[in-house]
């Protein structure tokens, strides 16, 4: 994975938008960053999966992206990560879900967008924490579902100890202060312009001439100009590359580019061949998406209490797209931070 290599497809950006709940349901596939997940399958994966290998604690909900592809008529990818402040190894958790068009949960066309607020499918039992799946239920009430004892204490805490056997829609607790999602928000998908990615190449150029001239209007001569240029350090490149390729759109949350490369923030931490694994089909994995740390920016982490942080996360999936039936596939995430001196 050479850190400067250019994309070979076309680059979709993702934006955050504010949206009425209803756009985010299941039923209407959405992309999306914060809230709960929308699950594309029905079959859920068992709350052992979304615990953090660091901490062993549920991991939350980060963001989904809707991406069909050959023989995926839906097809999602979703994000999850560890938002405990002591962590001492955060981690974060990718998985693929597809279905095909004829499927046990959705009907062949699409579902008219809902006016009323979501509500749970009946029989799908869900953490009413953070939305996982919900195997474990209140001993007293029997519909309050949680992924685990650590949820369901929180729960209690904040309020159902005196909602528990209310009615469903007056037992919402104190839910609402527990806090531990992050603000939900519909991601909106745009080609990158091509236009704007001539611009950045010229622009990437120009400089470097101005500086050529003025350098040897004072006298300088070549070898030293050349001297000075290789004093540049290729970390510095690199870097540079990365603003200014993202100060085109400078909102932008996500890239996605499947087949493509990563924009690196760094020459540290650039993962080799070797360290992707292949799919458990023995496929290579490909890059599909990254996620940008501008979208830290809307995720509220302070108020979390939180050291969130990343300079950017990649997503790399099967590229023989394997099928699991409604079964949720792990994929891999990597991790890259911003070096020090760029902090």
């Amino acid at each position: 994975m050479a850190p400067d290599g250019e994309a070979s497809a076309p680059v979709e950006l993702g934006f955050v938008e504010p949206a009425a709940p209803a756009r985010l349901l299941s039923s209407q596939f959405p992309s999306k960053v914060g809230g709960r997940p929308a699950w594309l399958s029905l079959q859920l994966p068992g709350p052992e999966r979304l615990r953090c290998g660091g901490c062993a604690r549920p991991m939350v909900f980060l963001l989904q992206v809707y991406a069909p592809r050959d023989r995926a008529f839906h097809r999602a990818l979703l994000l999850f990560c560890c938002a405990l402040p002591s962590c001492p190894r955060r981690r974060f958790a990718v998985f693929r879900s597809q279905l095909g068009r004829i499927n046990e949960f959705y009907p062949p066309e699409p579902e008219p967008e809902a006016e009323a607020e979501p509500r749970p499918r009946p029989g799908l039992r869900l953490c009413r924490v953070c939305g996982a799946s919900g195997p474990k239920s209140c001993s007293r009430c029997r519909w309050a579902h949680y992924c685990g004892k650590e949820h369901q204490s929180l729960d209690w805490r904040a309020g159902h100890r005196e909602a528990c056997g209310q009615a469903l829609g007056e037992a919402d607790g104190g839910l609402s202060s527990l806090n531990i999602l992050f603000p939900e928000f519909e991601l909106v998908m745009e080609l990158e312009d091509s236009e704007d990615q001539e611009l950045e190449n010229v622009t990437c150029v120009e400089p470097l001439v101005a500086a050529d001239h003025d350098c040897l209007s004072e006298g300088i001569d070549q070898g030293e100009l050349e001297a000075m240029a290789k004093h540049e350090s290729k970390e510095d490149r690199i870097f540079a590359k990365f603003k200014r390729r993202i100060a085109l759109a400078p909102d932008q949350v996500l890239r996605y580019c499947r087949g493509g490369s990563p924009l690196w923030v760094s020459e540290d931490n650039v993962p080799s061949d070797a360290d992707i694994p292949s799919c458990a089909c023995g496929a290579k994995r490909e890059f599909e998406f990254q996620v940008m740390p501008q979208l830290l920016n809307h995720l509220k982490v302070d108020s979390l209490g939180e050291s969130l942080d990343w300079g950017t996360l990649v997503v790399f999936t099967c590229e023989q797209n394997c099928d699991h039936g409604n079964e949720y596939s792990a994929e891999f995430i990597w991790k890259q931070d911003f070096s020090a001196g760029h902090l």
